[in-house]
């Protein structure tokens, strides 16, 4: 059953910040957004536009304008008469997801390793260093948005521009995913280092040594996500051809 959000967070914390831009409704989607992917909006949640926006310090309609590009994007879904909630997420659409990044990042990391230009490797490979060096002095939010941007990347460098479009119209189910990812390595620096390999490969221009790091990558990913929510959730084991 939907909560709704009306009570104030804890002493010394903020919900939402005043925004203060030309930009609102791209403002209002990001604080959403990152709310959303924090847990702070948690599946099932109401988006009671009238309290998000006096957090914000906003009229409604910027709200509710945000909230609509989040429907589009699968995030919030509609509801008659009592306006939008944070989707509820199953186990079904994680495999979902984690089935399409497969075959959209296995494709990627392989036309990178064809395409790429040196300079864009080196932009992997300091992205990647960095994401290890700053791990465990970084915010969750932070470390989620270098992994996508990282992964983002190397989609680039694939030189697609449709399987560009295509993962950039997946990135804030991604960045759901990834939080649950986040929550379950107990150490920032080991989950960052994971990377390394398929960043080897790329450097090397070793296709299939790169899609294979990756795929080591993902489907580690997806068996840990996975538990996560069996365990606290419940639901059928992960199917043997995954």
């Amino acid at each position: 059953m939907a909560t709704s959000i009306t009570t104030p967070p804890s002493p010394g914390t903020a919900l939402f910040e005043s925004v203060e831009s030309t930009d609102l409704v791209g403002l209002v989607e990001a604080q959403l957004t990152r709310a959303i992917v924090e847990g702070r909006l948690a599946p099932g949640s109401r988006i009671v536009e009238a309290d998000i926006a006096r957090r914000m310090g906003v009229s409604r309609a910027p709200v509710r304008e945000a909230a609509r590009r989040l429907e589009r994007q699968g995030v919030l879904v509609a509801k008659p008469r009592h306006g939008f909630a944070v989707r509820t997420i199953s186990v079904q659409e994680i495999d979902d997801l984690f089935e399409v990044r497969l075959s959209l990042e296995l494709t990627s990391i392989e036309l990178a390793c064809r395409k790429a230009d040196d300079a864009g490797i080196a932009r992997v490979q300091a992205l990647v260093e960095a994401m290890v060096r700053e791990a465990n002095t970084q915010p969750q939010h932070h470390r989620i948005a270098t992994d996508l941007a990282l992964h983002t990347l190397i989609c680039e460098l694939s030189g697609n521009a449709h399987l560009h479009r295509i993962f950039m119209n997946t990135q804030t189910e991604m960045q759901m995913i990834i939080a649950l990812i986040d929550a379950v390595y107990h150490d920032p620096t080991a989950m960052a280092a994971t990377h390394r390999p398929i960043v080897d490969a790329l450097v090397r221009r070793d296709p299939e040594a790169a899609k294979a790091a990756m795929r080591v990558h993902l489907e580690d990913a997806w068996q840990h996500v996975r538990a996560l929510f069996v365990k606290q959730h419940g639901a059928a084991p992960l199917p043997a051809n995954a």
